[in-house]
């Protein structure tokens, strides 16, 4: 008998396990949102870009089920930006939070793994006691009125997942971990998408300021030579006058642009964490960069795993039905098993003698009979925050969609602008040519010789900003798929303990639609 009671804590622990093994998770399983039966992002068929004769002009076609590469913004052939964007994955202060995040979140799902497990408690205590011997009977067979009684003790306690409380908020955790992951992927590729599209800006900037100095250069010249002409009574003060006003208003551009340069210099800075004392020395000009000549264009099934922001939308769905399961399982009986084994003595060489020992097994059912409706209401809560998220799933993914359409078509529009944008530059840098010989010849004026001026000027920069487009535009393309960041080691997922390791998903990560090949994505030559 002895040895059977010894054994039966035993036995009912495991029969309480199995038990909550096979028990169902109430509440809804999770299914992932089916992708959008779109076939495309127009309704009409998108096809290539025409090209110009000029930086940035080369035309570009889209591949459709063409993978992105995990580093894209190598597709644009600058040293320079690669130095900047490692820069700023180094120090960005919001990607590491991001990544520290992340990091809690997987902790959390662990802690809460944790309570599938028995929770086992030792307690060895010694007390010293004085014990009355006045009226009372001793407890000790020595009738000592001193003593030091030794109680070490075990206590095991387990609360079966019979309804599945336990399954569920970690279901709800690991959903909320995965969540964080795909946020923490965002703010990479934002962060890697702003360091492009700044150096393109600063670029653009770059390449105005240089058509602005030229024009100026040219005006500066004109301006001298019709001082010279006025001396000799050639032409009239009014002339020299409107010339030296169009100077002045050239030359009014340039700190306009200065300072839009002064200060995309100092997002760059921020972006890479640093100070705006101490910018990254890499500097960007137009021509340092190239145009990819062949663009991905996933299929709209294929975006809403691609998409970041997509993928946390349903993580958080995910999240969502789960909690509905935690409300329903706390409305329900939990049942808890506790066992206590030890011994007490007086000395500590006694503790093991037979008749020191004890053991107490027992089971207790709770049921929350009346609680003013509060179990009832947040369920009813949960399940409203369940259609919550789905809405919420359902509009990133049409933002998400809207996002790739919109890049779509600034990448098509970009290309005519530039081709139009060259065009009139060229245009116009003939007819300052031909105003030029026509006043030398005396069969201008020199208002005429103004007008064609200001209109280069203004044809330059439109071309230089055109060109700009052209570049950030392809990169919001690239960021709008998704950034291709199932195809570049996942630092996000790298562990520190096993336990953590636990909760890693490896379906996070679907297979490539198709393998990057280098000649995909061939780049123009420079003008």
């Amino acid at each position: 008998m002895t040895t059977m009671r010894r054994v039966a804590p035993k036995r009912t622990l495991a029969a309480a396990a199995a038990l909550a093994l096979a028990g169902c998770a109430v509440g809804p399983d999770f299914v992932a949102p089916a992708a959008p039966p779109a076939g495309g992002y127009a309704a009409e068929k998108l096809g290539a870009t025409s090209g110009a004769a000029t930086q940035g002009g080369a035309s570009q076609r889209f591949v459709t089920s063409m993978d992105i590469p995990g580093e894209w913004w190598k597709l644009f052939h600058s040293a320079a930006l690669n130095r900047l964007i490692e820069t700023a994955l180094a120090n960005n202060h919001d990607l590491k939070a991001a990544e520290a995040g992340l990091k809690a979140a997987r902790e959390a799902v662990a802690a809460q793994q944790g309570f599938f497990y028995p929770n086992v408690a030792v307690t060895p205590n010694a007390y010293r006691q004085l014990q009355a011997t006045g009226t009372l009977q001793p407890t000790l067979i020595s009738a000592q009125s001193y003593f030091t009684l030794y109680t070490p003790q075990a206590t095991v306690s387990y609360s079966p997942d019979i309804f599945g409380l336990n399954r569920r908020t970690v279901e709800s955790l690991q959903a909320q971990a995965d969540m964080q992951r795909f946020q923490a992927e965002a703010t990479y590729l934002t962060l890697t998408s702003n360091v492009v599209v700044g150096a393109v800006q600063e670029a653009s900037y770059r390449g105005q300021i240089a058509a602005v100095q030229k024009a100026v250069k040219a005006m500066r010249d004109l301006l001298a030579i019709l001082r010279q002409e006025q001396k000799l009574g050639q032409v009239a003060e009014a002339d020299v006058a409107l010339q030296e006003a169009a100077l002045a208003q050239a030359e009014s551009a340039l700190p306009v642009l200065q300072k839009q340069l002064a200060q995309q210099r100092d997002l760059l800075t921020a972006l890479t964490g640093g100070l705006p004392s101490a910018p990254p020395p890499e500097t960007f000009e137009l021509s340092s960069l190239r145009l990819p000549q062949k663009l991905p264009l996933s299929l709209p099934a294929n975006l809403v795993w691609q998409r970041p922001d997509v993928r946390a939308a349903e993580e958080n769905l995910h999240s969502a039905q789960a909690q509905v399961g935690v409300a329903l399982a706390n409305r329900l009986p939990n049942f808890t098993l506790t066992a206590d084994a030890g011994a007490t003595a007086t000395t500590l060489s006694q503790l093991f003698i037979p008749g020191n020992n004890f053991w107490l097994f027992g089971g207790e059912l709770g049921q929350t009979i009346f609680a003013g409706g509060t179990l009832m209401h947040r369920e009813a809560a949960a399940q409203a925050s369940a259609v919550q998220a789905a809405e919420q799933y359902k509009s990133v993914v049409v933002n998400a969609m809207q996002n790739v359409a919109d890049s779509l078509r600034a990448i098509q529009h970009d290309a005519d602008g530039l081709k139009v944008a060259a065009a009139a530059e060229a245009a116009a840098a003939k007819s300052l040519t031909i105003a030029q010989g026509q006043r030398k010849l005396g069969m201008v004026s020199n208002a005429t010789v103004l007008l064609a001026e200001q209109t280069y000027l203004n044809a330059m920069a439109a071309r230089v900003q055109a060109e700009a487009m052209r570049y950030a535009d392809t990169a919001a393309l690239f960021q709008a798929l998704g950034g291709g960041w199932w195809n570049r080691p996942h630092e996000l997922d790298r562990v520190d303990n096993v336990a953590q390791a636990k909760v890693l998903d490896l379906n996070l990560y679907p297979g490539p639609q198709q393998a990057v090949k280098a000649e995909d994505y061939k780049v123009a030559a420079p003008h």
